[in-house]
């Protein structure tokens, strides 16, 4: 797997935050930070999608005959 160099822009804030994190030890640098933000995104968007999905197929299902005390 090659890299790709990337660039961006952030405020003081957002950069004192990294650093803060980087000197407590969670990460050793600034692209090990944006790469775990990046993976825990790409995680949350997978359970959003299969979570829609679950919803979308319940409601195709169809009602029940069966009363919520038969539930």
């Amino acid at each position: 797997m090659g890299f790709i160099r990337k660039t961006i822009t952030l405020t003081a804030k957002p950069d004192q935050w990294i650093k803060e994190q980087i000197s407590a030890g969670k990460f050793t640098n600034d692209s090990e930070y944006i790469r775990d933000l990046i993976r825990r995104d790409q995680e949350q968007s997978a359970k959003y999608e299969a979570l829609k999905q679950t919803i979308y197929e319940g409601l195709e299902s169809g009602g029940s005959d069966k009363t919520l005390r038969e539930v």
